[in-house]
């Protein structure tokens, strides 16, 4: 065999593994993201689902506060009007930015209800209580594994040599579900 039909054969052999190693590079972390994007879907149905658990248990316990609070009309406006944004809300940081909304003015419907003695013996809205602060810790898991599962993406779509294939195929970072301003404040407690 000439060494030219050897040099050839080679070259050849160099370029097929190049071809084969960018393939793997490319593919592989394609799927990666894929995977990655599925997941961070996945996490954010979990956390719709019980947002919207905590949306449809919001009706019965404004009513329910309603029957002893009358007077506290603007709690209950506040309430229904974060409730409604909830349900408007389309992208990702629209939901989180309107659910946040609504976490602060369920708190305040709360402070109304610790105003009324009577309305905390009620069977019903203790019952109604203790299922919306069960759905709350829920909303807290979920957001928390949502967040782990954002985390995770973003770090890997922004390392190298990742990035190049995360830019060429379009895949961008992903929002956390971060908690509202208020909640970064420590609450102002009174006797």
């Amino acid at each position: 065999m000439s060494s030219a039909k050897k040099t050839l054969i080679g070259v050849i052999a160099v370029v097929v593994i190049l071809a084969i190693v960018f393939y793997s590079m490319f593919a592989g972390n394609y799927n990666r993201f894929v995977q990655m994007d599925e997941t961070i879907q996945s996490s954010w149905a979990q956390v719709e689902n019980q947002l919207q658990r905590r949306y449809d248990l919001i009706p019965n316990l404004v009513e329910t506060v309603k029957g002893y609070a009358e007077h506290e009309r603007d709690v209950f406006v506040e309430v229904t009007q974060a409730r409604s944004r909830v349900g408007q809300a389309g992208s990702v940081p629209e939901k989180i930015e309107a659910n946040n909304e609504l976490s602060g003015a369920l708190s305040r419907l709360l402070l109304v209800a610790e105003r009324y003695p009577d309305l905390k013996a009620n069977q019903n809205f203790l019952k109604l209580q203790d299922e919306l602060a069960g759905t709350e810790n829920r909303i807290a898991v979920e957001r928390m594994r949502y967040n782990e599962a954002v985390r995770e993406y973003n770090q890997t779509i922004r390392s190298f040599p990742e990035r190049f294939v995360a830019g060429l195929f379009g895949f961008e970072e992903a929002a956390y579900y971060e908690p509202p301003a208020e909640a970064r404040e420590a609450p102002a407690v009174k006797f």
